[in-house]
């Protein structure tokens, strides 16, 4: 399943990169995120992989980032790898005309297992909801410095 989210963020395009950048921020604007752990390579640069861990509800989740392409301030792609599930994201920053930041994200769901191919073809807006949410929240962090550890 592939799909493309847009957001328009009331900051530079220099504030985003760098809000968008640091690690420790990510506690800011991925909700249920419970830890941020690297693994290998140079924290944040092509190549690295980092351990995140959610909690959704009842539910706990690892994911792997695996970076792909760094190429600040226009683009940012990684993968994301979990027991059922690929994510291929490619994130595309631009300036606009009145000095704010556009991000575009494309991304593709790979279910690596029957039950996760059945969920995408039954609840496919829920996965393009989800990363709305995280684009949003994002938003509200860079413009405001609200944090979703306080919602």
């Amino acid at each position: 399943m592939k799909y493309t989210t847009e957001i328009k963020i009331n900051v530079t395009l220099d504030i985003f990169i760098k809000k968008m950048d640091a690690v420790d921020n990510l506690k800011h604007w991925q909700r249920g995120l419970l830890s941020a752990e690297h693994i290998s390579g140079d924290l944040g640069q092509l190549g690295a992989k980092m351990k995140l861990k959610y909690r959704f509800g009842k539910r706990q989740v690892e994911i792997t980032e695996t970076i792909t392409k760094r190429n600040f301030p226009n683009e940012f792609h990684a993968n994301y790898t979990m027991i059922a599930m690929h994510n291929i994201q490619h994130n595309y920053f631009e300036k606009t005309s009145n000095g704010f930041t556009k991000w575009t994200s494309h991304n593709e769901y790979i279910p690596l297992t029957f039950k996760m191919r059945i969920m995408l073809f039954f609840m496919p807006r829920a996965f393009k909801k989800q990363s709305l949410i995280y684009m949003q929240d994002f938003k509200n962090f860079a413009e405001n410095g609200t944090s979703v550890t306080h919602a």
